[in-house]
């Protein structure tokens, strides 16, 4: 199975969510438990219930993680020449029609976020994009339908 990419960002992130699941939230949840459990009745104890539900939660998180970490690869998009669209560069279209420029990232999976301008490379849109060059124009299949792009600018940032 190949490993997806992710950037060292995005992999420090996923760590650090990690570690405070394992090093705060979870010690705090075990805690309410325990507090909870000595008010007597587990039946009819709300804070009980809801303390349990998060450790759950919590302890479901921690493995999602995990898993997806250990399927990750960190790569370092500073390590090659961004003359096309690749993992790590960052694209600035103009929209042919609408003369509406964009710009995006493209990342890994996890740290995709098209609102905030980072699109996974697996999306519809990056696949269509990679391996192109600055001055491409690239006919774009979305869900609205079918646009074209002229490729303004690909760096790294």
């Amino acid at each position: 199975m190949q490993k997806e990419p992710i950037s060292q960002e995005g992999y420090d992130k996923l760590l650090n969510e990690i570690n405070d699941l394992k090093k705060v939230q979870r010690p705090e949840t075990v805690i309410e438990i325990d507090i909870a459990r000595s008010h007597g009745d587990l039946k009819e104890n709300a804070e009980y219930h809801a303390a349990r539900e998060r450790l759950s939660f919590i302890e479901a998180r921690i493995a999602e993680l995990s898993s997806y970490l250990s399927n990750t690869q960190v790569v370092d998009p500073s390590s090659y020449e961004h003359d096309r669209v690749k993992f790590g560069t960052t694209v600035t279209l103009e929209d042919l029609d609408t003369e509406k420029i964009v710009t995006y990232k493209i990342v890994g999976g996890y740290e995709s976020s098209p609102e905030n301008g980072l699109i996974s490379y697996n999306s519809p849109l990056a696949k269509q994009l990679l391996g192109k060059q600055g001055g491409d124009e690239v006919e774009i299949r979305l869900p609205s339908g079918i646009q074209e792009f002229e490729i303004i600018s690909i760096e790294y940032k």
